[in-house]
């Protein structure tokens, strides 16, 4: 069973403030026993909020072809944005998540003073180049304009898709968390930051974007065929997981639905569905 919710920011932030405020006074520490831990109710529907594509398409093909025999019920609620889906589990309107890399919940949870830990890798969404005006990366010149995500992590993510293809030069050593003022050499490019899920709305207005794998397909965009450059998968940090609040990693709903992500059958679905443009990356993450 699959009860799918739409949340869009305004109505989500609302519903999180209600819930904040009416949890004032509450045990905050993260370690203390809550309803979703290892002593949760499993009649009870396991709550994941989720990104549209793929995150949520891919619970769908759990909860219609798989949870029923693990005796697992699902209720999807779909954020359009990175901050909410994450505010919604520290707080417990969510069971889980499942829309992040671990680099991104790491610096989430450092500058939130969150408490949210991953519990399995699903998939790798690849990072692109895209353009309405190029047709190669010969075409990116001087004087034109590249957005990017503005978010910490997937901004140096896409500085350093950039250093790796010669388009700009970064300090060394800066990593994934370069940021534009570690950019030595612009060669005259320009640049945009934009809201991560904003970047393909622009690419009209700009010269060329980096685009998160998910938005692009959200976008109609196919990244193995339309980006003018593709992430690597092999050694990629940036793979999606599924994460709960600290302590909640027991809780049995969470464990069957991480198995059930692993399994052969999913494996073939991101496959035969994404064709490329999103990887299986079974495992477990590591802090970056």
């Amino acid at each position: 069973m699959r009860k799918n919710i739409k949340i869009t920011a305004a109505a989500a932030a609302t519903a999180a403030l209600a819930l904040g405020l009416s949890a004032c006074g509450t045990d905050s520490d993260p370690s203390a026993k809550s309803d979703t831990g290892a002593g949760a109710d499993t009649s009870k529907a396991l709550v994941v909020a989720a990104s549209p594509t793929p995150h949520a398409d891919i619970l769908e093909f759990v909860a219609k072809n798989l949870a029923a025999k693990e005796g697992l019920k699902l209720e999807v609620k779909e954020f359009t944005d990175y901050v909410l889906p994450n505010t919604a589990t520290e707080t417990g309107q969510v069971d889980a998540n499942f829309f992040q890399h671990q680099p991104y919940l790491d610096d989430f949870n450092k500058k939130k003073n969150t408490h949210l830990v991953s519990v399995g890798a699903v998939h790798l969404e690849p990072l692109g180049l895209y353009s309405k005006k190029a047709e190669g990366l010969k075409d990116i010149k001087a004087g034109q304009t590249i957005a990017v995500p503005n978010d910490t992590t997937n901004e140096g993510r896409a500085l350093q898709l950039l250093a790796e293809n010669g388009l700009i030069t970064l300090k060394d050593g800066v990593g994934t968390s370069a940021k534009l003022s570690d950019i030595t050499d612009k060669k005259g490019l320009e640049f945009k930051e934009l809201e991560a899920a904003t970047v393909p709305r622009a690419l009209n207005d700009v010269d060329a974007a980096v685009i998160n794998g998910n938005y692009a397909i959200e976008a109609d965009l196919k990244p193995g065929k339309d980006s003018l450059v593709l992430e690597k998968a092999d050694g990629n940090p940036y793979a999606n997981i599924v994460a709960v609040k600290e302590g909640n990693e027991k809780d049995v709903r969470v464990q069957k639905l991480v198995k059930l992500l692993h399994s052969d059958e999913v494996k073939k679905f991101i496959e035969d569905t994404y064709q490329g443009s999103i990887v299986p990356a079974f495992g477990t993450a590591t802090k970056s």
